[in-house]
């Protein structure tokens, strides 16, 4: 049998990989992060051991770039469903909708990664972060921004706030309370994006996680409710 090529196994690599990020996401949000260990993640995987850590420093890196991942694929495709549109308040709309979703929608995951920006190692830049930070900072010039090295870091930072104040244990914010407020930041009608009354043919996706983490092509999203 001949060996791989080079091309073969960067393929697998990245595949492993994948299947690590979504196994964290998966996990953490089941049990949380103290109860989901390095071997339990790769369990889920399928994969060996010993890749995690060829691949992540710690359990705490893994799950940060999991959850951008996460973040920056389920923002990508609320900006690109259909109907496509280049309105910047539109997008604006979008943004704020699809964060705030997953702080609704996946609440310990989304606790437990606010929790680790706040450890001693803090926030662990990452090439999934920066593909965030790159649709984000898009979505700003795009609402007009004159300034968008200013008013990234803000939408940003308020995004952040936003979250953190929807997942306090206790005393959580309710998310439409939460973006009638940011709408009103960035002064949005309520009906953009998808308001919080929006019924399910609005054209979201299922809950199937894996569309986030597969290799190629960024996910879509179709009005029968299936990924493509």
């Amino acid at each position: 049998m001949s060996p791989r090529s080079a091309s073969v196994n960067e393929e697998l690599r990245r595949r492993s990989k994948e299947r690590l990020l979504q196994a964290a996401v998966e996990l953490v949000g089941e049990r949380g992060y103290e109860a989901t260990t390095l071997g339990d993640i790769a369990d889920r995987a399928g994969s060996a051991r010993g890749l995690v850590s060829y691949y992540f420093p710690g359990k705490r890196q893994l799950l940060q770039s999991a959850v951008h991942r996460l973040m920056h694929r389920t923002l990508e495709e609320a900006l690109e469903r259909e109907p496509r549109t280049k309105d910047g308040r539109e997008r604006m709309a979008r943004a704020i909708d699809a964060i705030l979703g997953l702080a609704r929608d996946r609440p310990v995951l989304m606790r437990e990664h606010m929790a680790g920006l706040l450890q001693a190692e803090g926030f662990v830049p990452c090439p999934e972060q920066r593909r965030l930070a790159e649709l984000l900072r898009d979505t700003v010039a795009r609402n007009g921004s004159p300034d968008v090295d200013s008013d990234y870091p803000r939408l940003r930072a308020l995004l952040m706030g936003a979250v953190y104040a929807a997942l306090v244990p206790g005393v959580p914010m309710p998310v439409p309370v939460l973006r009638a407020e940011l709408f009103r930041r960035y002064r949005l009608d309520w009906e953009l994006g998808v308001p919080p009354d929006a019924k399910a043919s609005d054209g979201t996706c299922d809950t199937d996680l894996s569309r986030f983490f597969a290799t190629g092509a960024a996910p879509g999203c179709r009005t029968d409710g299936q990924s493509k």
